[in-house]
């Protein structure tokens, strides 16, 4: 009888998953990597080395945060999203990948909510509707109106960005027809041309505006939060001007591949907001005028909040007729 139950015994041991005994000790094997889908010195590296030095603390283990930029975000999530589900390693998801291209792709190399567990929305970046300081449009109303009988061109990051779905949303819901739309491979020469006059507008998250803002080189028309922000409070925004469908933000948020085990993933999300709320974390993201949601959103909470942004977006990339053909 003894011998059966050894045997059993036995048995059962070698018949358990090998993640169990691996979450067991997690994550004393080794470092764990938080990768950055965008290159260094953006919004998303940015956030990921705040984070990452107190995931480490938190966890007692190395994070490394790695960067794997590519297009426009896909490469980097995508690698994610096919690395083993054992806590060693992390995505800052960015709702320009998992709800943008989602949205005006027609095809994606990964499933952005079934192939991931999303373990909780980190920050929000609002946008911003830009001129430049010296521009004789120094009103959204008066923007619109221009751009009803004559070209108003406004530059974006690329076709089928967040930034590009705001500005088609804008010509439709304010009936302004000549609101032309001029691609970029990126934020950074979109500003040039903005600066140099060769464009009448820029749609573009506030992140990395805030200090020309203040310096009065940039002037902007509006922002799509749903009340005005504290930090530049003559900025209007979009849903009191008469623009309600244009309220929202590109989020980033901590991701990880499908099936993490559930003490893993408990773990992880319990630490998102106590990371957020840290003196040091809160105090730079004031200064992007990028914070987190004052009731975080984590879990299955989260993951709801991208499949209804998915499908918010899909629908106005088809009234506006935007398709990334990949």
């Amino acid at each position: 009888m003894k011998r059966r139950l050894v045997l059993a015994a036995g048995a059962a041991a070698l018949s358990t998953p090998a993640w169990v005994g691996a979450q067991s000790a997690w994550p004393a094997r080794g470092p764990i990597r938080l990768i950055a889908q965008f290159p260094p010195g953006g919004l998303v590296d940015t956030v990921a080395r705040l984070m990452a030095p107190h995931l480490a603390q938190a966890l007692g283990q190395t994070v490394v945060v790695e960067n794997r930029p590519g297009a426009g975000g896909l490469i980097g999530t995508d690698y994610v999203a096919k690395q083993p589900a054992d806590g060693y390693t992390l995505l800052v998801s960015h709702a320009s990948v998992h709800i943008y291209a989602a949205a005006t792709r027609n095809v994606m190399p990964f499933d952005p909510v079934a192939d991931f567990s999303h373990l909780g929305m980190l920050v929000e970046a609002p946008m911003v509707l830009l001129v430049r300081g010296q521009s004789p449009i120094t009103s959204l109303s008066q923007y619109v109106t221009m751009a009803k009988t004559k070209p108003v061109r406004y530059g974006t990051s690329g076709v089928g960005s967040a930034n590009h779905l705001y500005g088609e949303l804008l010509k439709i819901d304010g009936q302004a027809p000549e609101h032309d739309h001029v691609p970029y491979q990126g934020s950074a020469p979109a500003m040039q041309d903005l600066l140099s006059g060769q464009i009448d507008g820029l749609f573009d998250p506030i992140t990395t505006n805030v200090a020309q803002l203040k310096a009065g080189s940039l002037r902007a028309l509006a922002v799509s939060t749903p009340a005005r922000l504290p930090a530049l409070p003559s900025i209007p925004t979009f849903a009191e001007l008469g623009y309600p469908s244009l309220t929202g933000a590109q989020w980033l948020g901590l991701s990880a591949p499908k099936s993490l085990p559930a003490p893993i993933a408990a773990r992880l999300k319990t630490l998102v907001p106590e990371i957020l709320a840290k003196p040091d974390v809160m105090a730079r993201l004031e200064e992007l005028q990028t914070l987190p949601r004052k009731a975080p959103v984590l879990g299955e909470d989260f993951t709801a909040l991208i499949r209804s942004q998915i499908d918010t977006w899909t629908k106005v990339a088809r009234r506006a007729k935007v398709e990334v053909i990949a």
